[in-house]
């Protein structure tokens, strides 16, 4: 299946320029056969997995052709989960974000409906939710269906699966007839071939094919990381496993100029590749990595692609795929001829329910690995260190530099303590960093309890954010992404204002913009996360 930039989609100046700011270089295979069909207004079926694109696919579409003289909802996509459309909803809020008034709202159970009426009444061009709460507003009278242009059934055999069949077609005949209907599906049972044949009008039916990792030599692990603490994690795995030639891969050229700085300032060998780059500086680049003048080559998907390189010991997914053919792609770059290959991906929380697709894309398993501490890359340096002693120490002639030590030992010092003495200059300069091990996290949060109410802290990260106390936590079998999504939707904010969640056994901190605390307080205070009635309130307010 054909791929295209998206310049080459004749999308609106506005649309373009947040394609950019996002960092999407080329549009994935079900956006580039998705998309223009779409935009002349064709009904679509789509079958591809979860990771796909398929957001942006039916996004950037709906958005481009809204009306901007009705405030009436145009737009309707329909999810199966509550999680689903928040992140469908924030995705096509930063594809609009140069759009002048387009208006979103996510509409699901769990949240107070009051909220999501006061929206609806002051007029959204855009609504995405669940079948069940869609309903409720539809016999409410709240949800006004007569300016529908665009229906969108977003993994739709989900909806099947959840008992949401029977909603989807009452809502289906409530819409204008005249309306494009577009489905996405990873499967397509008889169910789902029925609501096709009866609500859709000619659709164009794309299937993007399923992609299997079939390099049996390659060892994939993730680390469970923070965003900020990828640089050190990823340092440390280079040193431990002392690669000579290793490929990492960031989604946007920012993210690769970026990373190379870091890099370089820690005194690797790190060059990269993106598409801003003329064609000579990237064969040079290219040319120097496979000759080994450089260690690390940093890269983007597109840039990447048709590179070659026999000898690459280790892939690492800095950040992971947008899409999730993108990994196969990338995997298969080390492993190569015969050789054995390791493949490293850093996993935000946010993130876990991507691994889970790419392991049932890719048909594969990627296994954890708890995060090198410092003593072990430690170790490691002192095991090179030794090693080159010792190959020192067999190349012989080392008379001269005996004699000196001879003269050291006869100041009263012995031969080990001259030896130490020579490792402790060698590593002078090493300085244990933050360690980012989940349990010393947890024992320095618990070590710091009393210091404010409930055991919270009593400073605020800093002037501009502020850490909140919820009495949920790790025993009532709460994830970061309930937590992200509860605040997410009752405060109504977007999920990339919310910052750390540290989760404990039995209460929780997250960190929020200061300026928005207060709301996201007052929106919480008293509702429920997995059946549990929370409290909320700042971790520094006094007892």
């Amino acid at each position: 299946m054909s791929k295209l930039k998206f310049e080459d989609l004749s999308l609106s100046k506005e649309m373009n320029k947040a394609i950019v700011e996002l960092g999407y270089e080329e549009a994935t295979p079900i956006q580039s056969e998705a998309i223009p069909e779409m935009l002349k207004g064709k009904d679509v079926i789509g079958q591809a997995q979860t990771g796909t694109g398929k957001t942006a696919a039916f996004g950037i579409p709906a958005i481009e052709n809204l009306s901007a003289t009705t405030k009436k909802i145009q737009v309707l996509v329909m999810c199966p989960t509550r999680e689903l459309a928040i992140q469908v909803a924030e995705e096509m809020k930063k594809l609009a974000k140069y759009k002048k008034d387009v208006s979103f709202l996510p509409v699901y159970g769990g949240q107070p409906i009051e909220r999501q009426l006061r929206a609806l009444k002051s007029g959204v061009q855009i609504v995405i939710g669940t079948p069940g709460r869609i309903m409720d507003h539809i016999e409410r009278g709240s949800i006004n269906l007569s300016a529908i242009k665009l229906v969108v059934l977003d993994e739709a055999d989900e909806m099947l699966n959840m008992g949401f069949i029977d909603d989807i077609k009452v809502i289906l005949k409530e819409v204008p007839e005249d309306r494009q209907t577009v489905m996405f599906s990873a499967t397509m049972p008889k169910p789902i071939l029925e609501l096709t044949k009866k609500f859709q009008k000619d659709p164009v039916f794309i299937k993007v094919v399923q992609q299997e990792l079939t390099v049996p030599n390659i060892e994939q692990i993730y680390y469970e990381v923070k965003e900020k603490h990828k640089l050190e994690v990823l340092a440390r795995i280079i040193d431990i496993n002392n690669f000579k030639l290793s490929l990492i891969f960031c989604n946007t050229k920012k993210g690769v100029d970026e990373l190379i700085e870091h890099l370089q300032a820690r005194g690797y060998g790190a060059e990269g590749l993106h598409g801003d780059m003329r064609q000579a500086v990237r064969e040079r680049v290219l040319n120097k990595f496979k000759r080994g003048d450089i260690e690390i080559l940093i890269a983007t998907d597109v840039a990447a692609r048709g590179l070659d390189v026999e000898n690459v010991e280790a892939v690492f997914n800095y950040d992971m795929p947008q899409d999730v053919e993108y990994y196969v792609h990338r995997v298969g770059r080390t492993g190569r001829a015969g050789k054995d290959g390791k493949a490293f991906s850093f996993v935000t929380a946010w993130e876990m329910s991507k691994l889970k697709d790419i392991q049932k894309y890719a048909k594969t398993k990627i296994k954890l690995n708890a995060v090198p501490s410092f003593d072990d890359v430690e170790e490691m340096k002192f095991n090179i260190f030794a090693n080159q002693i010792k190959d020192v120490l067999k190349d012989g002639q080392l008379k001269k530099y005996i004699s000196q030590i001879e003269k050291i030992v006869d100041e009263d010092f012995t031969s080990l303590e001259v030896a130490a003495a020579l490792f402790k200059m060698n590593f002078k300069d090493e300085k244990e960093p933050l360690d980012l091990t989940v349990e010393t996290f947890e024992r320095e949060g618990n070590r710091n309890s009393g210091r404010g109410k409930r055991g919270g802290k009593t400073e605020r990260v800093d002037k501009n954010t502020a850490r909140l106390f919820l009495t949920v936590g790790k025993k009532d079998k709460v994830r970061p992404g309930d937590i992200l999504g509860a605040i997410a939707g009752e405060a109504n904010i977007p999920g990339k204002l919310i910052g750390d969640i540290d989760l404990f056994d039995k209460y929780t901190f997250v960190n929020v913009p200061a300026n928005k605390a207060e709301d996201i307080i007052e929106a919480m205070q008293g509702c429920k996360i997995k059946g549990k009635k929370i409290h909320i309130e700042e971790a520094n307010q006094k007892s």
